[in-house]
């Protein structure tokens, strides 16, 4: 299929603007981490047109896909974390062009997997966790069971993925079977909760019970990330902090996040008189070590 390509990436390849090229070839008969393509064409670009460019070629029986992803897109979809199958294309792929050794410098930077993205990794995750969790624990008091149990599930998958960030992993799509050998008492609480013969509202009752300990052992490492940055600054405004470029990233669980450590003594509140004598205005702010 390579040699059908050729012509393809050779044209791309010429262009002042492209970095490097990988060519992945599927692994299995039917290939989700290729979206079911016999052969992948990733390009990377120093700049274009669109962040993601995409075409579908078909070869007799055999069809290839070609990708133009800008290096921005790429280095924000590594950061987050939030496109799993392109970091397995440059795992497993094979780099077929590179200009000043960009693909191998990436490549290995990723292998070496770097502090600074898995605090912040380990921050989206943390935050994504707190709102399952405590919009699961009003379902359960609620008595809105079913739901109460979907919001579970998934805050357990967002503690799944923070513990394998822990142990310095990046969080593959077969997260169960990575956190079943690094972290069995979490893989142990999924397994109770959908396994056990137990009532459902037992169930979420000794979930809440358990998660509440192992989320609390994390909120340290959950937060270093967002106090690092507020350590910038004396103190913010919410709007500031939905502002700041790295927490953008946090969304819409920014809020219920800051008041979660608000709750936990890691951020605090400065009020600040507005124009009405009893109303004032909410600052945080992180205490920084002398």
């Amino acid at each position: 299929m390579e040699q059908i390509l050729r012509p393809i990436y050779q044209e791309r390849a010429s262009q002042e603007s492209t970095l490097g090229v990988v060519l992945v070839e599927k692994r299995e008969k039917v290939s989700p981490n290729t979206d079911t393509f016999d052969t992948i064409l990733l390009i990377i670009t120093k700049e274009n047109e669109t962040p993601v460019f995409t075409k579908h070629y078909t070869y007799g029986e055999k069809k290839a896909a070609m990708h133009i992803i800008t290096e921005k897109q790429l280095q924000k979809w590594m950061l987050l974390g939030t496109n799993r199958k392109i970091v397995d294309w440059l795992f497993h792929g094979r780099i077929i062009y590179d200009r000043n050794e960009f693909m191998e410098k990436l490549v290995n930077e990723l292998k070496e997997y770097p502090f600074v993205g898995r605090k912040i990794k380990m921050g989206l995750e943390f935050a994504k966790l707190i709102r399952r969790y405590l919009e699961g624990k009003v379902l359960f008091e609620e008595k809105n069971y079913l739901d109460a149990y979907r919001h579970v599930i998934e805050s357990l998958h967002h503690l799944a993925r923070l513990s394998v960030l822990e142990n310095g992993l990046p969080p593959e799509v077969t997260v169960w079977s990575q956190v079943k050998k690094i972290e069995p008492s979490i893989f142990k609480l999924y397994e109770e909760l959908i396994l056990s013969e137990e009532t459902i509202d037992k169930r979420l009752e000794l979930l809440f019970l358990a998660s509440e300990f192992l989320i609390h052992s994390r909120t340290g490492d959950g937060a270093q990330h967002i106090v690092e940055v507020m350590s910038k600054k004396k103190s913010w405004t919410i709007q500031e902090l939905h502002e700041q470029e790295e927490l953008k990233n946090y969304s819409s669980d920014l809020e219920v996040f800051i008041e979660y450590l608000v709750g936990k003594e890691i951020i605090f509140i400065e009020g600040v008189m507005t124009k009405s004598e009893r109303i004032f205005h909410r600052y945080y702010y992180v205490k920084t070590a002398k």
